[in-house]
């Protein structure tokens, strides 16, 4: 019997010591490393996952992109599965635990690839960013808010002014396409943070502020269109004109890639305006920027010249129907009519690429009212109706907004238009972000340490003054 209970004891013993293995195996907090490869460029991604006693909570790093702690909505572990989720971006991994690695699928949109995730301890510094001041700043800065009556919105931003003095010029930023913060914070980037502290350093008082629907601003984003944000900016303009501090007949707009389409709306509409800067603001119509855009962006990558042809070619027929139809195009338009170029699209498609996945997220990009508006909206007939100088600068490696048939055709609409207060210049090696490149691929912004050309800012400082 003695014999009998110590074989059934040790038996209990061996099986909990291996219930307990087990289960320390079979914890999935942690880091997890992993690479996405997406046609031709390595994106590094570490999901941080911890337990807590309702569960287990996690969030994910994109250090090549500069974005760390991106929260993730939901984090699953059931067994041997791992489940995470973000729907806000499309974004899910459904993956198998395997002691030392997790295997599965990541999948964002149409876009369906494999990802393997492998334990490390290895710590993500934030990445450089030389350019970025810190506090204490030599001069005044004010949180502030202002409303947009029209839109019914509050939006909320931050002036800065020199600490003595007034009768400031002003000049208030603009920020590109989708939705930012008043720093304009791109991939770990502050550039607005960092142009408006070496122009107030130089005497200049800025305001930035925040996109409607973003961070402190109230108002809904999605639904807005580059019209709408120009009333924003217009209510900018009223605003500085209540502080005593502002010269107001020196308040001028710098507007940065479709804050560049804006600068000269609001202009074109406003004597308050004294003076716009573009920063690779837009000579074209819509479509023919995004055209360009894929073209450049898709051969620095490395693609096949006859996969970029049909790739153009198949997003212009979709574009022309935006264009010619009289009025916007629903969804369910939009979906029947990309579904009927599924045949074009099925012989482009990078492989992992849900075809049908892929139609129904083009066809919600291509009915939102922002996309339609920018695809139908000519700049040339804008500019024309600008009567205040001009300062249209675009980077010579800029991918995004290319440099020399964007600054041709701003150039010839202003000189229709009879201004000849025009300053255009073309920066070499610099791309869409102003920063010092190689290529001007967009996946390379993060990895850049610089954030703004020190060159560009002793420039726009020097005509600013000038005017």
């Amino acid at each position: 019997m003695k014999t009998n209970h110590y074989v059934k004891t040790t038996a209990i013993l061996l099986a909990i010591l291996f219930n307990v293995a087990f289960l320390q195996a079979q914890d999935v907090a942690g880091h997890w490393n992993s690479v996405l490869r997406v046609q031709g460029t390595n994106l590094r991604l570490i999901f941080n996952i911890t337990k807590t006693d309702a569960g287990y909570t996690s969030t994910m790093d994109s250090p090549d992109q500069g974005t760390l702690g991106i929260p993730i909505a939901t984090t699953v572990f059931d067994g041997s599965k791992l489940s995470l989720a973000v729907p806000a971006i499309g974004f899910s991994y459904e993956g198998e635990f395997k002691t030392d690695s997790i295997v599965g699928t990541f999948k964002q949109g149409g876009l369906s690839l494999p990802l393997t995730l492998h334990r490390t301890t290895t710590e993500i510094k934030p990445p450089a960013r030389p350019q970025e001041p810190k506090p204490p700043f030599p001069y005044r800065s004010e949180d502030v808010t202002f409303e947009n009556k029209t839109a019914g919105i509050t939006l909320a931003g931050t002036l800065t002014m020199p600490q003595t003095g007034n009768n400031f010029t002003a000049v208030i930023l603009i920020s590109g396409s989708g939705a930012q913060d008043r720093n304009q914070e791109i991939m770990g980037h502050k550039p607005f943070l960092v142009i408006a502290d070496y122009l107030t350093r130089q005497g200049i008082a800025v305001l930035r502020y925040d996109d409607r629907g973003t961070a402190q601003s109230t108002g809904n984003f999605a639904t807005a269109t580059t019209a709408d944000f120009a009333t924003d900016v217009e209510s900018a303009i009223a605003y500085l004109k209540t502080r005593n501090e502002i010269n107001h007949r020196k308040i001028g707009l710098i507007g940065h890639s479709e804050g560049g389409v804006i600068a000269p709306m609001v202009a074109s509409q406003s004597e308050d305006v004294a003076f716009i800067v573009m920063l690779a603001g837009t000579g074209l119509r819509g479509d023919k920027i995004l055209l360009l855009q894929n073209e450049l962006v898709s051969r620095a990558m490395g693609m096949p010249e006859d996969q970029i042809k049909r790739g153009n070619k198949v997003s212009a027929m979709i574009y022309d129907k935006i264009i010619n139809a009289e009025e916007l195009a629903s969804r369910q338009e939009m979906t029947d009519f990309i579904m009927s170029l599924k045949n074009e699209l099925v012989e482009f498609l990078p492989q992992g690429l849900s075809v049908n996945d892929y139609i129904r997220n083009l066809a919600m990009q291509m009915s939102s009212p922002w996309m339609q508006y920018f695809i139908r909206h000519d700049p040339s007939f804008t500019l024309e109706k600008v009567r205040c100088p001009v300062f249209a600068v675009t980077g010579s490696k800029d991918l995004q907004v290319p440099a020399k048939e964007n600054l041709t055709a701003i150039s010839r609409a202003l000189e229709r238009g009879g201004n000849t207060k025009v300053t255009i210049r073309e920066y070499p090696g610099l791309n869409h972000l102003f920063q010092e490149c190689t290529t001007g691929l967009p996946t390379k912004y993060a990895t850049i340490e610089q954030t703004f050309s020190p060159i560009v800012l002793r420039d726009l400082v020097e005509w600013i003054k000038s005017q």
